[in-house]
């Protein structure tokens, strides 16, 4: 695995989520994920290819990735994904609807789901990190894969969220 810098924002929310009291019944979900996450920051599809090829198991060139690359973060993060859950669309963003437990907002480590495309199953995951306001709106500061091709933090409109999860044991 490429070692990346670890930004201190980014450390300092993966600090404060294994300390958060609701982070308490799995202190490795929102720490372990963020960090392991946080390894691949700047890998490219293209000039990473094979590196991100053998780590979510798909080619990223040829496949939307976004899901691969949050089910390969929480399996390495001991945490179960769709894969290892043996959902039927394992691959699919809008999967993660299902994966856990819905709350209302948040907390670091969470899974936010987000629309993408114009078809009704097309979406984007990724790793919520913090809120931020951004010109009177608020934004949620979410890592990921595939997004503008890249594993990298990217702001997304937080009123546009199809649902937020978190892992408690149950789901998928």
């Amino acid at each position: 695995m490429r070692t990346s810098l670890i930004f201190a924002p980014v450390a300092l929310v993966a600090q404060a989520a294994c300390t958060s009291p609701d982070m308490a019944m799995n202190p490795a979900y929102a720490g372990d994920t963020i960090l392991n996450a946080v390894a691949y920051i700047n890998l490219n599809e293209r000039e990473d290819r094979e590196e991100i090829k053998a780590f979510i198991g798909v080619d990223p060139v040829h496949t939307e990735w976004c899901a691969a690359f949050l089910n390969a973060v929480l399996e390495e993060s001991g945490m179960p994904s769709p894969n290892t859950l043996n959902h039927e669309f394992p691959l699919t963003a809008r999967t993660y609807l299902k994966w856990g437990r819905e709350v209302d907002y948040p907390l670091p480590g969470d899974v936010v789901i987000f629309p993408r495309g114009t078809q009704g199953w097309q979406g984007h995951v990724g790793i919520f990190l913090e809120p931020r306001e951004i010109n009177g709106v608020v934004y949620y500061m979410i890592l990921g894969g595939n997004q503008d091709n890249t594993v990298s933090i990217k702001a997304f409109e937080a009123s546009r969220a199809l649902g937020i999860r978190r892992w408690t044991g149950t789901g998928i």
